[in-house]
């Protein structure tokens, strides 16, 4: 089944929300999809655009942006696994552009596979809602983020939560990850200046914090990180499966400049 690529980060998502079978599970076998790659910045959804269909992201990262700020407030980030525009089932309407951080690619899901997959299995029809529940309690969050923390904060909690999105999916296991976004990323997902992004990214690798070289990040202390940035996941939705605490990072040299 074009399965192994198409839905593995699907499966791992949804079963990390709802109890799901084995059977559950195998529907997403039936899943059609058409496979597409796409180059940093470019829009897979616009403004106004009116899908019929969902894009399941399978590598690198999306982001919905404002289309009508001159800064490009990102007001989202997605991780593999993670269904960006699940909503247009409902509501088919694009009302931000839905843009690649980085090289991405994205399968492309008709609308009826989803209405079809909550039809025969219940629990599915679950999980699918749990995960847009989720994506509006990460959007709460967000707002907490950029109204109530400061600059250092703000970051370091766009971090942790990252990371753990990506746990969540068998991702960034040694804390080390392809790196989101650049520095006006960065800069426009946390309301800051690019200059204060740079800083901040600074203060958190003297504070032994983070390493950011070329694509790549380590997080260097992960509790520490934790209690810069207050972060407490249960907002993300994962069920508990032992200890969900991310492992230490193998640690590398530093010296990495921010890309």
């Amino acid at each position: 089944m074009q399965a192994g690529f198409a839905f593995s980060k699907l499966a791992d998502r949804l079963a990390g929300l709802a109890d799901l079978s084995a059977e559950d599970l195998d529907l997403l076998s039936d899943m059609p999809s058409a496979i597409a790659h796409f180059g940093s910045r470019h829009a897979i959804l616009r403004h106004g655009d009116e899908p019929t269909q969902c894009c399941l992201l399978l590598q690198g990262y999306l982001s919905w942006q404002d289309a009508e700020s001159g800064d490009g407030q990102i007001t989202s980030i997605y991780v593999p696994g993670d269904i960006p525009d699940l909503h247009t089932l409902y509501r088919a309407r694009a009302d931000s552009d839905l843009v690649a951080l980085g090289p991405a690619v994205v399968a492309f899901v008709p609308h009826r596979f989803f209405r079809d997959l909550s039809g025969r299995s219940p629990a599915m029809s679950r999980a699918l809602l749990l995960m847009m529940l989720v994506d509006h309690a990460i959007q709460r969050n967000w707002t907490v983020n950029l109204g109530s923390r400061d600059a250092l904060t703000r970051v370091a909690h766009l971090l942790c939560e990252i990371t753990t999105r990506l746990q969540n999916v068998g991702l960034a296991r040694d804390l080390r990850l392809s790196s989101p976004f650049t520095q006006s990323d960065l800069a426009a997902a946390c309301s800051i200046s690019s200059v204060h992004a740079n800083r901040t990214v600074q203060e958190l690798r003297r504070c032994n914090l983070l390493q950011w070289q070329g694509k790549f990040m380590t997080i260097m202390d992960w509790p520490g990180l934790v209690r810069l940035a207050g972060f407490d996941p249960t907002y993300l939705g994962v069920r508990a499966t032992g200890d969900a605490r991310p492992s230490q990072p193998s640690l590398v040299s530093s010296g990495a400049a921010l890309a």
